[in-house]
């Protein structure tokens, strides 16, 4: 298996360039078509109807305005982008697209194998209360895996030793699944369960065995391991495992439980957004 179709979302903040720079990687490694989106958000019909008005100047003219601007800002990220894929050798193509950010690159992604987007900054102060949305509305409404980068800290290897998220679940078997692209690639992957439960549903004698077990059947130097942390929130758990082990990447599933409830009590995937320090794969 492998990723032939990768996606990744650039624009002029100051992280684009590490995420092409994971994207080209990976469409190297895989020998991959590499798609650059870039998306433009110019208003819609609220703003012509509701903020045109106090904006002064013909509201067609001012849309206009903005679609210049937005184009222009765009011409050097493009260039950079074409740059790096013929010195990489890497098949690719740009996309300059209207439309509100989230569900254009969620569009998109469901025609790739993987997306790459960025860990949204939370000292940006350009983003608002949805900044996460960048990761969110992909992962939960594109059908495809997304890997996410943290918006800092330098990953020029990724891969080498992989980190997977098990806990039996749905989303669980599906990241892993996603994954395997990934995981063939890696030279060890360890899969952890975190407090892991026992009966219908849960994990059999020895915890994450029959997962490592079934990923070598594909070729995968997989190995199991399981961790009692009682107190201690999963999330944390998991982020603490990878340092420890020097783990360059997270695989786990997203959204398990809803993520209203993770909005309110916490949860893997809302912590790992937050807080990752290593890129996550994520996939629902």
């Amino acid at each position: 298996m492998a990723f032939k179709d990768i996606l990744v979302h650039v624009d002029n903040g100051s992280r684009s360039d590490a995420r092409v720079g994971i994207a080209v990687g990976l469409a190297r490694q895989h020998g991959a078509h590499l798609t650059g989106l870039c998306v433009a958000d110019i208003p819609g019909e609220y703003f012509y109807g509701a903020t045109l008005p106090f904006a002064g100047g013909d509201p067609e003219q001012v849309v206009q305005r903005m679609r210049a601007d937005a184009a222009a800002a765009s011409a050097g990220i493009e260039a950079a982008f074409r740059d790096r894929i013929r010195r990489e050798d890497v098949e690719g193509e740009w996309r300059f697209v209207e439309g509100h950010v989230p569900a254009t690159i969620a569009l998109h992604a469901r025609y790739a194998d993987l997306t790459v987007v960025g860990q949204p900054n939370p000292y940006d102060v350009r983003d608002d209360a949805n900044r996460d949305a960048t990761v969110v509305t992909p992962l939960m409404s594109s059908g495809r895996p997304v890997l996410v980068v943290p918006f800092a800290g330098d990953f020029d290897r990724l891969g080498q030793h992989v980190l997977v998220a098990w806990n039996a679940s749905r989303e669980a078997s599906r990241a892993v699944n996603d994954a395997l692209p990934l995981l063939q690639k890696a030279a060890k992957v360890t899969v952890l369960a975190i407090n892991p439960r026992q009966g219908i549903g849960g994990h059999g004698a020895v915890p994450a065995a029959d997962i490592a077990l079934h990923l070598a059947r594909h070729g995968v130097k997989a190995e199991a391991a399981h961790t009692v942390a009682r107190g201690i929130a999963d999330g944390e758990v998991l982020l603490s495992y990878a340092a420890d082990l020097g783990c360059d990447a997270i695989v786990a599933g997203g959204y398990g439980h809803s993520r209203a409830r993770e909005m309110v009590f916490g949860g893997v995937t809302r912590t790992l957004i937050a807080e990752m320090t290593v890129p996550v794969f994520l996939s629902h």
